[in-house]
Order: C-alpha cells, then sequence, then structure tokens
C-alpha cells in the first residue's frame, strides 16, 4: 500500500479543537510499547525485591524457626553493606592521593598535630642548640625544682586545708628526658623596637618521678609526665644597662595538653570516670597563672611597673554572633546503626580560659542558635576563637567538628559575615558574625545598646590588701575602740587567710588564696562588660577562705570613672566593715566600647581639571605625573592638592593668579581634620624664606629618597624607616651635610617633628633610622606623610633649608606589609595646614 503524502497528514479536522490533538499526542507518547515495557519492568522489580525481602520472613515462620535467626540475618547485611562502604570509601581516598598528591600532602601535614612547627611555617625556626642547652642544664633545673617544690609548694598545700597538714614530698626527681623546644617564631615588624615577642612551642614527655605522702597510709605521686603548647614570651623593655632587659613575661596564649600518669593512691585518677576530671583540674590552675588574660611576669630592674606587665589593657573585644550551622554529620543511631537518625548539636566558643556553650537545638542537622556572645581579646594576631560543635548524648557527646580563627583577622576585617568549614569530619559549616570592638577612653563616645549588648568594659587589677582583720571578732573589738587614738589587741596572733570576691551583677569572679597574712598581694587582673555605667557598680567583698566570712566590703559605682582622668582610678581604698585601718589597692580603668567600620577600599580617586595644567610646571612634578594627566599614587606634591578625603587628593583650583607667574600662584589648603572644611590657609612661593638660587636654577633631578613604610598591629603604631637617600642636589664641593624631617600631617608642631642624624659631605647618605607615630590604622589611612631632606648648613641665613620633599598618602599604600620604594625629591611652597572654618 502506497503511504499517505504528506500533505494528507497536514489536513485540518473540525472535530479535533486546538490543543486537543496535542494532548493526545501526549498521551499516545507515554503509553508507546517502549515506556509500557519500562513500566513493567519496574514493577517486576519491585515485586523481586518484596519477595527477597519478605520471602525470609515467611519461611523462618513456616519452618517454626526462632526470630533471632531473622535478626543475625540483617545483622550479616548490614555489616556486609558497613564494610563496603568501607572498602569504596578507602579506594576512593587513594585514587584521590593519586590524582592530588601534593594538596593532600600539604593539608594533612598542617593538620598533623605532632608535626613540628617549623616544617609547616617558613617563618619558625628549628633551634636544636637550645635544645642541647636545655638537655645540658636539666639536671640543675630539677634541683630548682625540688627546691621550689619543698620549700614553696609544700607549705602552701599544708596551708590550704587542716586535713592536708602533714602532706609531704617524699620524692622529687624530673627523670632524664629534657624539655624540648620544637620551634621559635620571633615578631620583628609587628612589636616595639624596645621589645622582643617570642612564640616558643614546646613538647615535654618526660619521666618525672614524684611521691607525696598525705597520711601514713595514704601515698601517691605521678610517673610520666606530657605537655603540649605553644608560650608567648615577651622581653620588654630592652635597655642600655645591665641586663639589658626590664622584665620577661610569658603566658600561654591558648590552653597546653596535659596528659599526666597517676601512681599509688592516685592512681584511681587514671581510671576513664576520674583522669579528664583530675586534669581538667590540673589545667585549670595552671590556666589561672599562665593561660591568657593570667601572665607570668619577672621584673628584673626596680623601673618597670609590675601591674603594667602583669595585665596591660587589652587589645580590643570581639563580638561573635553563633547564627547556625549546616549539612552536620547525622551521630544518632538506631537497632544496631541500621536506621539512621539526626543529632542533637551544640556549640562551644573559647577565647582564653573563657568558655561558652550554647543551647541545645534537638534533633537537627541544620540547627539555628542565633546567640551573640562577647570576648575580651589580648592578643591580636595570636588569640584564636575555638569553636566546637557536639552531639549531646547521655552518655559521652559525639563530636561534629572544630574550626579555629585567629582573632587577628578580625581586627583587620573589622567585620566578618561568612561560612567556615569545619575540620575534623567529612562535612558541615558554621555560620559567625564577628565585629571587632576597640576600646576609647572618650566619655562622649559611651553609648548603651538597646539590644543588651555590652557599652563598656570595665578593667580591674586587684594589687594587695593592708592591716587586714583576722575575723569578725576582731572587727567588733575595733569598732568598740574606734574613737582611741590607736587601735591595740590584747594578743597578736596570724593573719587570715583571704580572697577578694569582684562582682559586677551577676557576674561573679574570685581571686586566689592567700594564706595567713593581714597584708595579702593577690596582684591577679579581672575583665567585665558594662552595659549600663550610670547604675552598675563594682561590688569588691574581702573574705576569710575557711568560714567565707566577710573582711572588708568596696562599692564603686561605675559613674565615678567618667568625671577622672584617662577613666583610671589607680589607689588605696577603705574597706567598709572592716578594721579602722583596712584597705584595698586595686587599679580599675573604664573603657568605652566602639564598634569600628571595615576600612574603605585602597582605591582612591584623582580629578584633575583640565585648566590646571600649568599647575604642574614646576621642575620636579612633571615627571610625577601619569597618563591623562593624573598624578601618581606614589608621591603627590602638596601644592598640586587641596582636600584629603578619605585618603584621595583633589586638584584644587588656581585662585587670583597669572598661570605665566609660577611664583605667585596660590592654593587653597583644607584641612585634614575636616572633610568639609573651607580654605583657611594658604601658601605661595613668594612669601617667607625662599629657596637658595641654586635649587631655583637647578633642571635635573634632586635625587631620590628610600622609605619602608608599615603599620604595626599589635603596637597600633605607624613605622617610618629612612633607608638612604641617592643623587641628591650637592650643596658644597665636597657634597651635602644632610638629615631627613618628617611629619605627619597635619601635625606640623615641633613636638611631632621627627628627623634623622646629620650624615657630612656626601649626595647619597645611608641613614638607616626607624620612627613611630602613635595613630590608629583607620586613622593613619587619613594622613599623608610630609618628608624633606635638608642641608644642615643653610646658603644664606634668610634662605630655606630644604633639598627636596615629597608628600606620600597612606591610603595609597598597603601598611598591612612592608611598602619600601623609592620616591622622587621636589621643591615645594611652604605648606601650611589649619582645621579651616566651617
Amino acid at each position: 500500500m502506497a503511504s499517505p503524502s504528506p500533505a494528507a497528514g497536514l489536513e485540518p479536522r473540525d472535530d479535533i479543537t486546538p490543543g486537543v490533538g496535542e494532548a493526545g499526542a501526549g498521551s499516545s507518547e507515554k503509553l508507546s510499547p517502549s515506556n509500557v515495557n519500562r513500566i513493567l519492568t519496574e514493577f517486576f522489580v519491585y515485586f523481586l525485591r518484596g519477595v527477597v525481602l519478605f520471602y525470609p520472613v515467611y519461611l523462618t515462620g513456616y519452618l517454626g524457626l526462632s526470630v533471632s535467626w531473622l535478626f543475625l540475618c540483617v545483622l550479616m547485611v548490614t555489616w556486609w553493606k558497613k564494610n563496603r562502604q568501607w572498602k569504596v570509601s578507602r579506594v576512593g581516598t587513594a585514587i584521590d592521593f593519586v590524582d592530588n598528591e601534593k594538596e593532600v600532602v600539604n593539608t594533612e601535614l598542617k593538620k598533623s598535630l605532632q608535626m613540628a612547627s617549623w616544617i609547616q611555617f617558613n617563618d619558625v625556626e628549628k633551634v636544636e642548640w637550645v635544645n642541647k642547652v636545655l638537655e645540658q642544664a636539666w639536671p640543675f633545673f630539677g634541683m630548682f625544682m625540688e627546691k621550689l617544690l619543698r620549700g614553696n609548694i609544700q607549705s602552701a598545700v599544708r596551708q590550704s586545708s587542716s586535713e592536708l597538714k602533714t602532706f609531704t614530698f617524699t620524692k622529687i626527681h624530673f627523670g632524664h628526658i629534657p624539655l624540648r623546644i620544637v620551634g621559635i617564631q620571633a615578631y620583628t615588624h609587628e612589636v616595639d623596637h624596645r621589645e622582643v615577642v617570642l612564640d616558643i612551642t614546646i613538647n615535654y614527655e618526660g619521666d618525672v618521678d614524684i611521691d607525696v605522702q598525705i597520711k601514713s597510709a595514704i601515698t601517691g605521686g605521678v610517673k610520666g609526665l606530657k605537655l603540649r603548647g605553644m608560650m608567648r614570651v615577651i622581653l620588654e623593655p630592652l635597655v642600655g644597662q645591665v641586663p639589658l632587659v626590664g622584665g620577661v613575661t610569658f603566658f600561654f596564649i591558648r590552653r597546653p595538653t596535659l596528659e599526666i600518669n597517676w601512681t599509688g593512691m592516685t592512681n584511681i585518677l587514671d581510671s576513664s570516670a576520674f583522669s579528664s576530671f583530675s586534669e581538667e583540674t590540673i589545667m585549670d590552675i595552671i590556666a589561672s597563672y599562665m593561660v591568657l588574660p593570667n601572665r607570668m611576669c619577672i621584673p628584673l630592674i626596680d623601673q618597670v611597673k609590675v601591674d603594667q606587665m602583669r595585665f596591660p589593657l587589652p587589645r580590643g573585644v570581639v563580638r561573635v554572633y553563633l547564627v547556625e550551622a549546616r549539612d552536620l554529620l547525622a551521630k544518632d543511631t538506631y537497632m544496631l546503626g541500621m536506621v539512621k537518625g539526626k543529632s542533637d548539636p551544640y556549640a562551644t566558643l573559647c577565647v582564653g580560659d573563657r568558655k561558652v556553650k550554647s543551647k541545645t537545638v534537638k534533633e537537627n542537622l541544620n540547627p539555628s542558635w542565633g546567640e551573640v556572645h562577647e570576648f575580651v581579646v589580648h592578643e591580636a594576631p595570636g588569640q584564636e576563637l575555638e569553636v566546637e560543635l557536639y552531639d549531646e548524648d547521655t552518655d559521652k557527646d559525639d563530636f561534629l567538628g572544630r574550626y579555629h580563627l585567629d582573632l587577628g583577622e578580625v581586627k583587620k576585617e573589622k567585620q566578618m559575615d561568612q561560612w567556615f568549614p569545619v575540620e575534623g569530619v567529612e562535612n558541615g559549616e558554621v555560620h559567625l558574625k564577628l565585629h571587632w570592638l576597640s576600646l576609647q577612653s572618650d566619655p562622649t563616645m559611651l553609648k548603651e545598646s538597646s539590644e543588651g549588648y555590652a557599652c563598656a568594659m570595665l578593667a580591674v587589677y586587684l594589687d594587695s590588701a593592708s592591716n587586714l582583720p583576722k575575723d569578725l571578732n576582731e572587727i567588733e573589738q575595733q569598732n568598740k575602740n574606734k574613737h582611741a587614738r590607736e587601735v591595740r589587741l590584747t594578743r597578736k596572733s596570724a593573719g587570715p587567710s583571704s580572697f577578694v570576691e569582684l562582682s559586677i551583677n551577676d557576674n561573679v569572679r574570685k581571686s586566689k588564696v592567700i594564706h595567713s597574712t593581714k597584708d595579702p598581694a593577690w596582684e591577679e587582673g579581672f575583665t567585665f562588660f558594662v552595659h549600663n555605667v550610670k547604675t552598675q557598680q563594682l561590688f569588691v567583698q574581702v573574705k576569710e577562705n575557711s568560714k567565707k566570712t566577710q573582711l572588708g566590703v568596696l562599692r564603686l559605682p561605675l559613674s565615678r570613672f567618667l568625671n577622672v582622668s584617662n577613666m583610671t582610678l589607680d589607689q588605696r581604698f577603705p574597706l567598709e566593715q572592716s578594721g579602722a585601718n583596712s584597705q584595698l589597692k586595686l587599679k580599675a580603668t573604664l573603657r568605652i566600647l566602639t564598634l569600628e567600620e571595615p576600612p574603605p577600599p585602597p582605591e582612591a580617586e584623582h580629578e584633575i581639571a583640565p585648566n590646571q595644567a600649568n599647575a604642574f610646571s614646576s621642575p620636579g612634578v612633571s615627571d610625577q605625573i601619569g597618563p591623562a594627566g593624573q598624578a601618581s599614587p606614589r608621591a603627590v606634591p602638596s601644592e598640586d592638592f587641596s582636600t584629603y578625603r578619605r585618603g584621595s587628593y583633589l586638584a584644587s583650583e588656581v585662585l587670583r593668579g597669572s598661570p605665566a607667574t609660577p611664583s605667585m600662584r596660590r592654593y587653597d589648603s583644607h584641612s585634614l581634620l575636616s572633610e568639609n572644611a573651607l580654605a583657611s590657609s594658604r601658601f605661595d612661593l613668594a612669601e617667607g624664606a625662599m629657596y637658595p638660587e641654586a635649587l631655583r636654577k637647578h633642571q635635573g633631578s634632586l635625587g631620590e629618597i628610600n622609605l619602608t613604610v608599615r603599620y604595626a598591629t599589635l603596637r597600633k603604631k605607624l613605622v617610618i624607616e629612612v633607608k638612604s637617600c641617592r643623587n641628591i642636589f650637592p650643596c658644597s664641593e665636597n657634597g651635602t651635610d644632610s638629615y631627613v624631617r618628617l611629619y605627619l600631617l597635619p601635625d606640623q608642631t615641633w613636638r611631632h617633628r621627627k628627623r634623622t642624624h646629620v650624615k657630612k659631605r656626601t649626595v647619597n647618605p645611608v641613614f638607616e633610622e626607624k620612627f613611630e607615630f602613635d595613630v590608629s590604622l583607620e586613622e593613619a589611612l587619613t594622613r599623608a606623610l610630609d618628608v624633606a631632606v635638608k642641608n644642615n648648613k643653610m646658603f644664606h641665613r634668610r634662605e630655606r633649608k630644604d633639598i627636596g620633599t615629597v608628600l606620600i598618602s597612606l591610603a595609597q599604600l598597603d601598611l598591612s606589609k612592608d611598602v619600601t620604594d623609592w620616591y622622587k625629591l621636589s621643591l615645594q611652597g611652604q605648606k601650611r595646614y589649619s582645621r579651616g572654618e566651617l
């Protein structure tokens, strides 16, 4: 039969409405033979799976077998699946390692805790010579520790409790394995030139053998000790006399890890039920002395203030928003792992010795917490925010991942809002928002938060007390004789064992206990967050240790700090409800918390009007102009720009001057401190002292100066290194007696002037001198550096000393690292910057 023509198939049909034919075509396509075969095949497969799954159940019942056989078969199938998954994962890992060998090795090296830090980081040095010194000196260290334990620690333990009066060290031996230093990192660019900062990674796996006896029948001790951690050592200030270092400060930035092998009666602490508790307790003791904010300080000269060494003001405060997490592992399983559930996640946040725990979200792999926590930061960079996620269980919580963030990054970025991948597990992310809060001493910046956040921070250095009463009876006896000229007790007795309890509302902090003295010295520091300065107060109680009775009280309203210099109180305070002459010495400083904005982008605008081409015709300026008439971002003559706004120089218009008369050109000079200020000071080349005629007629280059500019984040200082000059203008046949003068504009007074030493009779002087300016990074980005190379011997008494100058916009430099460059010198008019008037 002949097939129908195509035209016949296209003839319209009246019995089919538009759209119905399309539906019919779609239905016929679904019912095609191939689709029918696929549906039947899928149905047959599902049927077979049902038979395979339910036939063993039927067969078990038919044969009268126990249901245990069914569970045994299910268990074997589950084991086979798990084993197969493990094999597939192992094969996949091997294939991934072959394909990405270099990346995998680098990642594993960084994750390895046992790997030496000098291998992971190039700036960490391997110091085997120090380990050799320690090995040689270790026996003498053991002798020193034996004297310390028997002389000080043993007596302190005996005084701490009546049940420990017979406590005795029967054996003290620190073994033959010395402490090892894995690596040392020295900081040179981020610290003051009068200090040395070292980060020392220590690893101690010693054969310590210490035995103690509490009573004749109770003995115990330690045999074997493992301690790992990173200790920061600060040598400051460096002085010009023996021993060259004013003091030594050392502390752990993070808690070290500790493992102890107990012996004797204390061997029970090796059990799983007690070991974590005992080692945690010891770590709490170590943290109270040597983990930030606590420091061990050894002053070496009398001029060093111990309170500033032991408890300096923090670097700032970080506000952490624990928002949420996603794609966490499911740790809750049922029926021997055959049924997977979810997790009950919670998070722990830790900075230094402060650790907080979030709420637990039940049965959720994408939990949302929405919590806010604030932490005091003492070292940035250095301190880390440690985030750990766990699945809460009745027996032992399951680990869900961790993430460590260096707070130096938060200080640099000011504000961060991003997802961080957790480490130590297969998958999972945590969402954090972080804000950096700076500490300000200006009371006018105080602004209380409507959301319940802290608005200020109080730092308290608890020094000592004097003439404390022994107990309440002594207080009552002194109160009876309070009108007498001199209070004397009929019988002298030992002083109390006392501690101090400091609190602001519900935030209570306790000091250590000082035993048997009326003049205890605690020398501890504490920080408190303040939410309402006008209503809150610092409540201090001195208490007796055994009976917990009050020996004195001090109340300090926080509003008092708003009216004192630098918002600091440093004095001896008389104690209430105490002895007639009882006093407490402490230093308290209030600081306002200010949310810092992220730094502006480094790009700066350069706008130059077309009619200002004549403004750049002076010698030394034309070679600093880039394409299209725009100024070079490195060195900008001050006479060519008038407005400095967020690090951007805008060219000003020529006022009332003829372009043909360069000596009479005038330019407005706006204030660097006021963005909207009008011109209030002007300069031109005809006013004041003139340049020497030889300089004004010189047509060639005036020379170049080599500078290094950086910002020391740890110390909040702008560091300028004047290295050298080359090919400067020769002021005599023998060269030039030159020096360099620096101003950080707009400061141009003699107090803010920096200058180098004079280098005589050379046109290529080498200075190699460093200068520092106390200024924040944000403020530095709005400043300009005025550098002038001067002649020490004037041509004429009324002539200027300048050989050449250069003006550098700091906003156009990356101050996070060393910026070293050569800058061309040029002649400029007399620069005057003033605040101006609105």
